[in-house]
């Protein structure tokens, strides 16, 4: 396995200050946002697209620090109603153009999570059985998001890609094991699964246990860890809509690993990955707002050096 870094994490820093830092840091592959939630801090996309001699210059600059891309990153909501869907998926077909251009297989993203109904603004995560018209909702949504993953697929194929690598997240309609079963049955094997333990953790579910379950289907693993607030989230659940800086209030929060969870747990963690056949990238995506990013990076770095096997 190889330490890579979603390069977020450190986007106050320049192309060329980030590849320096990464090298330094014992960072081996990078992980590129392509935009809808991220503002792409090292990467323009239409100007990697249009400009060949400015990818290629950049490319070489990536391999000159020795380091390599680990996949691109476009997660977004291409579901979302009307016009900032169409934007979020036309970025998502670009960053399908883009990973062929750079000869990579593996896109990250989310499955995206659709409006109640056709008439919706907005998504709707509907996460309960009552009242019923959560039943009307959550079908309306399936039908909306085969259709669409039906072709996405069909346009990742055209240009290479082979794993589209999809994290379970809140407000999404992918977010467990089962949701993702049922889209691939209705896609086919290039959809598989970004194994991110923090929001499974504050969802309820054990990551050794989804990673045992999948097997062959991860394609790529962000390494992010929680810390549950027993306070707040024994008096409020840990269902929190309060903004992620508000660390001092929240029922639960995003660490480093060994903040959240144990070392231990970790080190299961590579070990669950490995008998589940995967040997690709860590990549870490720092988000740990009570810690320097750098440090926080840094001690990331320290951490899985010490426990990959």
């Amino acid at each position: 396995m190889k330490i890579g870094l979603v390069t977020d994490g450190v986007g106050h820093q320049s192309f060329d200050e980030m590849l320096k830092w990464c090298q330094e840091t014992g960072v081996q592959q990078l992980e590129l946002a392509c935009g809808t939630w991220s503002d792409a801090p090292h990467l323009d996309l239409d100007r990697w697209l249009s400009d060949k001699a400015f990818r290629e210059e950049n490319v070489k600059k990536i391999k000159d620090h020795g380091l390599s891309i680990s996949a691109l990153n476009c997660s977004g909501n291409p579901l979302f109603p009307f016009g900032k869907g169409e934007e979020d998926r036309e970025v998502v077909r670009k960053t399908f153009q883009l990973s062929h251009e750079l000869e990579l297989d593996t896109v990250v993203m989310m499955s995206g999570l659709p409006g109640g109904g056709p008439r919706d603004e907005y998504p709707n995560w509907a996460v309960t059985s009552w009242p019923p018209v959560t039943h009307e909702i959550v079908a309306y949504q399936w039908e909306t998001a085969i259709d669409y993953w039906q072709k996405a697929v069909e346009q990742a194929k055209e240009q290479g890609v082979k794993k589209v690598a999809l994290e379970p997240h809140g407000f999404q309609l992918v977010h467990n094991v089962e949701n993702f079963r049922r889209l691939r049955e209705h896609t086919d094997e290039t959809v598989g699964f970004n194994l991110d333990p923090s929001h499974l953790f504050w969802m309820g579910a054990d990551p050794l246990a989804v990673a045992s379950e999948l097997k062959d289907a991860i394609y790529h693993v962000h390494v992010k860890d929680v810390r549950i607030e027993k306070g707040p989230a024994a008096a409020n659940t840990l269902l929190d809509t309060k903004h992620v800086l508000e660390v001092a209030d929240r029922s639960w929060n995003f660490a480093i690993p060994g903040y959240g969870h144990t070392e231990e747990f970790w080190r299961n963690f590579i070990i669950q990955l490995k008998l589940a056949g995967y040997n690709g990238v860590l990549s870490i995506e720092h988000e740990d707002y009570t810690m320097d990013a750098e440090l926080g990076i840094k001690k990331t770095v320290d951490l899985l050096k010490d426990i990959i096997v």
